[in-house]
């Protein structure tokens, strides 16, 4: 999130679109009923009329997959009406960036492309720059090769009859929803999207929140209160993971992962460390090397030398232009390249897409160690279904976890809100906290290296002293991710002793001499104390809820990121009555004198881009800092797919081609090659589309929540929902059992006949949904009736992160004889 959950309550308009927070954030949903009593209109746009949809002031519905076309009809709305805050956008936006002759974009393609390869050049979509090497720019936004040129032109196609015709939207409905949204970008308004899974996993997921972003931009809404981007996270702390580097491609604070070709520290630093010849951006970034230095500190501790580049030779690093996410691992899996696995709080066997292929591919194992609460599909996947014990050779460890409650430690929230937890109940049997089945195992593994091996330096020299009276002490750990002074130095005109805590990022340093396991963290756990255990109620100076003083939140307990957007180039808020921060320097003679932010803390403490008198400031920064040029970009020339978003079908589509060009799916979108990736789009066998979603009574693959009987009480069993109008075609009745099956799988379902689906009308022709939670498997209950949603999901996923497209695919449902199809 860029903002947080109570701030959702200072929003003028909330847009709920992929996600289903009434349900799967019931507690948090507060704010958004706090927002309507505040005359707040709430907007929801699902597939299925959910219980978000109940407490909606407009619901409509779209097929699933075809979010970029319903956000881009807005985009076209919000240009063609002039609704965009003009001064916003020309100031804070690289909407008036001028883009190389180079960039074209033709029939769904942008140039640059390899279709070998399925990847773009992405030099061909450079700014130009001028003699300084500063991006040439209109703020007049009249320049035909500015950004906000090109953006008019790419979404101009994006009409309200096509953009119908592609997502089954009512012309009216997306004509409502747009104008309600669009009236956030007037001054003192602000509008907010809460999203979670219904974007993000579909082969476009990146580009579905990018598409939204740039209407942010658009309409002023990035920095303000009651704006941003806010993603609603699956787990209490799937922030905190994600910013510990739970994915392949990062390292802890959002750092890169070394390839094979940053053949040293310093390679490795120049490749990642952006530069910026504009006095006017702070460019954070070009900091990186200060973070990764106190990084390998903090890995190594004395080991990590100057002299030895910190370490950096001993940790890993990943081939050049090799993808090692989840699909990428599990087909390898399959292919039989991986002998040992850790499945480590997770149940892969029911929640990875392509779940056959999955089951099948650990088979292939040597061994497979599974870390949980209890046993689960993945842990006996091989007296599953369709398994014999007999043919498969997978050794299978079980070690106990202990539950959350039963440890102390921190979580981060969707807000970036670090929030510390305290043990309750002591673990039960020989189940072990998390934090000490990882030191025992790391000490057992020093004892091994000890006696030889390969390459012993990284395990030899990392540092492993986080124990204390025999156990894992999460203190010393929340201390090591802020980090430490390793000598005494002085920075910044400030003295510090060698030892003592770092008080915040601003203090790191790339000579070896502070240490921090993860800078966004630096300033959490200081020598004032545990910032995350702190409770106070008090408010900040504005009174819109930020509560500066309970928990902590990253970067710097900075509440609201990008908050210098939310004033004018004068450091005056856009919105004088729920203001995040105001500029209240003295002034002499028209200009400022003095530096004073109120306030939320400011993303950087710099002077306002311009005096009050008009004249520009020599000593100010663009307001988003962490961008390499300072400015919000509506034009992305990172990504992997494009630097602006387009409409393209799923893998599995009920269309043959694409209404809106030639290219059917995201051409840079992965295409796995396996015999257990069959794929049917535009299928006469499998005609209906199918989307996966979560109830309330259930938890993730329902491994805490299946084997509680009140729960399964509840619901006792996987269901298919779809429309009278399908039960009708099909003959089948509520309550039936049935068979929904896709090209790679099937499982029975429980049919519930509802008026929450309703049929599309997509491209002249009638298309119906179907709607699966996937909370199921067959270890609970014990009939082993009930199955994973994820079956029929295929191994596909978004062109820039490879999250599996669980929200759109291809099935059919029948009933009767369950056996004969």
């Amino acid at each position: 999130m860029t903002n947080h959950w109570i701030d959702i309550r200072n929003s003028d308009c909330i847009l709920i679109m992929g996600s289903n927070a009434a349900e799967n954030h019931p507690i948090s949903f507060k704010y958004v009923t706090e927002a309507q009593r505040n005359g707040a209109k709430v907007i929801n746009v699902d597939p299925r009329f959910t219980r978000t949809s109940s407490k909606a002031d407009f619901y409509t519905s779209l097929r699933s997959g075809t979010d970029i076309a319903f956000l881009g009809g807005m985009i076209k709305y919000i240009l063609d009406n002039k609704l965009y805050n003009k001064e916003y956008v020309a100031n804070y936006t690289n909407a008036g960036f001028i883009v190389g002759e180079n960039f074209k974009f033709k029939d769904g393609l942008f140039s640059g492309y390899d279709a070998k390869n399925r990847k773009y050049d992405k030099s061909k979509w450079a700014f130009d720059m001028d003699a300084n090497g500063v991006p040439k720019m209109d703020i007049s936004l009249k320049n035909s090769r500015c950004v906000f040129q090109l953006l008019e032109n790419h979404f101009s196609r994006y009409n309200t009859k096509l953009v119908s015709s592609i997502t089954g939207t009512p012309e009216a409905d997306l004509l409502e929803v747009y104008k309600t949204y669009a009236a956030t970008g007037a001054t003192g308004k602000a509008g907010t999207i809460m999203y979670a899974m219904g974007w993000t996993q579909h082969t476009v997921g990146v580009q579905n929140i990018r598409t939204m972003a740039m209407i942010q931009l658009l309409l002023g809404n990035m920095g303000v209160a009651g704006g941003g981007v806010n993603a609603l996270r699956g787990e209490s702390n799937v922030q905190g993971s994600t910013d510990h580097c739970l994915l392949w491609h990062i390292w802890p604070g959002y750092l890169k992962t070394p390839r094979a070709s940053n053949v040293s520290l310093a390679a490795y630093n120049k490749k990642w460390t952006p530069k910026s010849n504009d006095p006017l951006s702070a460019n954070w970034w070009q900091n990186y090397p200060k973070y990764s230095v106190s990084l390998l500190k903090s890995f190594f501790g004395e080991k990590a030398t100057k002299a030895n580049d910190f370490g950096y030779d001993w940790l890993p690093k990943v081939d050049d232009g090799e993808v090692y996410s989840w699909l990428d691992l599990f087909d390898e899996m399959y292919r039989g390249t991986i002998n040992g696995f850790f499945a480590w709080g997770q149940n892969p066997a029911c929640s990875g897409a392509n779940s056959n292929k999955t089951r099948k591919a650990m088979a292939k194992l040597d061994w497979m160690v599974n870390v949980n609460l209890f046993d689960n599909e993945t842990g006996s996947f091989w007296k599953g279904p369709g398994m014999n014990p007999s043919t498969i050779k997978t050794e299978v460890f079980m070690l106990p976890a202990c539950v959350s409650v039963e440890k102390e430690g921190s979580i981060t929230n969707s807000g970036r809100w670090m929030q510390w937890r305290y043990q309750g109940p002591k673990p039960l049997g020989n189940c072990l906290s998390d934090g000490n089945i990882i030191m025992e195992l790391g000490n057992k593994i020093k004892e091994v290296y000890k006696k030889g091996g390969v390459f012993p330096e990284p395990i030899l020299n990392l540092k492993w002293d986080y124990i204390s009276d025999g156990l894992y002490d999460p203190h010393k750990v929340a201390k090591e991710i802020n980090g430490y002074f390793l000598k005494d130095v002085t920075v910044k005109d400030k003295s510090f002793k060698k030892g003592t805590l770092v008080p915040s990022f601003a203090y790191l340093q790339a000579d070896g001499s502070t240490s921090s396991a993860n800078w966004l963290y630096c300033n959490s756990y200081t020598e004032k104390g545990n910032m995350a255990a702190r409770r106070s109620k008090k408010d900040a100076p504005n009174n819109i809820g930020l509560y500066p003083e309970f928990a902590w939140c990253w970067p710097v307990n900075r509440r609201i990121i990008y908050n210098r957007a939310s004033v004018d180039p004068k450091g005056q808020p856009w919105d004088k009555k729920d203001w995040v921060i105001r500029f209240a320097g003295d002034v002499k003679d028209g200009k400022y004198v003095s530096k004073k932010w109120i306030g939320d803390v400011p993303d950087g403490g710099w002077y306002p881009l311009e005096n009050p008198d008009g004249t520009k400031r020599k000593d100010a920064k663009h307001p988003f800092i962490m961008r390499k040029h300072g400015h919000g970009q509506i034009f992305g020339p990172g990504r992997a797919d494009g630097p602006f978003p387009e409409h393209y079908e799923p893998l599995e589509s009920p269309l043959g081609n694409n209404l809106m060009s030639k290219q059917r799916m995201n051409p840079a979108g992965p295409v796995y090659t396996t015999d257990a990736d069959s794929v049917a789009s535009n299928s006469p066998e499998f005609p209906i589309v199918g989307t996966t979603y979560r109830v309330s009574e259930h938890w993730q693959s329902g491994l805490m929540t299946r084997p509680q009987p009140w729960l399964l009480e509840l619901q006792p069993q996987v269901f298919v929902e779809m429309s009278e109008e399908l039960a009708k075609e099909k003959g089948i009745k509520n309550g039936e059992r049935v068979k929904v099956a896709s090209a790679r799988g099937s499982l029975e379902c429980t049919a519930i006949v509802t008026k929450r689906f309703k049929p599309f009308k997509i491209a002249g022709k009638i298309v119906h949904e179907v709607g699966i939670p996937w909370h199921f498997g067959w270890r609970w209950p014990e009939s082993g009736a009930e199955e994973s949603a994820n079956l029929l999901t295929p191994s596909t996923g978004d062109a820039n992160t490879r999250i599996p497209e669980s929200k759109a695919f291809m099935v059919n449902v029948k009933g009767g004889a369950l056996n004969a199809w």
